[in-house]
């Protein structure tokens, strides 16, 4: 497996089953704000202690959309990397993630078509041991064969 290469660019010729790439963040107030800011989605669940204390989740949570985004600067940076292009992308929220919390996103290879440039990933974030968002992402990836 050649899962200690350096960050960049792995092409689809070069990708293997099990290869895997990660980065933790801690998702800050600020994170959330500038989120809220640009997706417009300012449900206060998300931007106001009062009102989400009062919810099923005791407090602030971060958007599900903002953990997901931890994915896709995995893959776009990552795994495969630059030049790489989103397909399909599912996603399970399992659990909250709070202003504060580090979360371990991780992408990790489960299939590879190098005729269609395809490869399958495994999506995961991961906050204090437990999995907090799990998925699987179609990409097409980087080829030599254009550079």
């Amino acid at each position: 497996m050649l899962d200690n290469l350096p960050r960049g660019t792995i092409f689809i010729e070069d990708m293997e089953i099990g290869m895997s790439r990660h980065l933790e963040k801690v998702l800050t107030d600020r994170d959330i704000e500038m989120f809220a800011e640009v997706s417009t989605d300012r449900n206060p669940v998300h931007l106001c202690d009062d009102y989400a204390s009062g919810t099923m989740f005791k407090g602030r949570i971060a958007h599900g959309m903002l953990t997901a985004g931890l994915i896709s600067a995995v893959i776009g940076e990552q795994l495969p990397g630059h030049g790489t292009v989103y397909m399909s992308q599912s996603l399970r929220f399992l659990a909250p993630v709070r202003p504060g919390d580090s979360v371990l996103a991780t992408v990790t290879v489960v299939s590879v078509d190098i005729a269609k440039r395809r490869a399958i990933l495994e999506c995961a974030c991961i906050v204090d041991g437990k999995k907090v968002l799990a998925g699987e992402a179609c990409v097409m990836a980087p080829t030599r064969a254009f550079g």
